[in-house]
């Protein structure tokens, strides 16, 4: 699976960015799906995640309530819609996939096999 994150870009304290991740190949399907971010000196963080048939979503704490993650298999698409953004948003965003049988949390960065090339988020206050 080849992903391929856009959407990223400049936005003021309280705005809306919707982020997008484009994926190849056919078995999309078979897929979680996972947004993470990274932000200068800091280490990588789970953000948000969709199960492969779309029915459950988890998020983390800090952004519960403001971001939220869908998805389209029949575009091989998948989504996180921000809002309400903050300037400690500020941070690269991948979407990563994972295998739809892998038993672990989907916090951890470790069951992710397949990671896209990332887009630049930045929040100005």
């Amino acid at each position: 699976v080849q992903l391929q994150a856009s959407g990223g870009g400049l936005v003021q304290a309280g705005g809306s960015l919707r982020l997008s991740c484009a994926a190849s190949g056919r078995t999309f399907s078979s897929y979680d799906m996972g947004w993470f971010r990274q932000a200068p000196g800091k280490e990588r963080e789970f953000v948000a995640a969709i199960t492969w048939s779309g029915l459950f979503t988890y998020y983390a704490d800090s952004v519960k309530g403001r971001f939220t993650i869908s998805r389209d298999n029949a575009k091989n698409t998948v989504s996180l819609e921000m809002n309400s953004l903050k300037p400690e948003d500020t941070a690269v965003y991948y979407c990563a996939a994972r295998r739809k049988n892998y038993s672990g949390t989907y916090y951890s960065l470790g069951g992710y096999e397949y990671w896209g090339q990332g887009t630049l988020v930045t929040v100005s206050s």
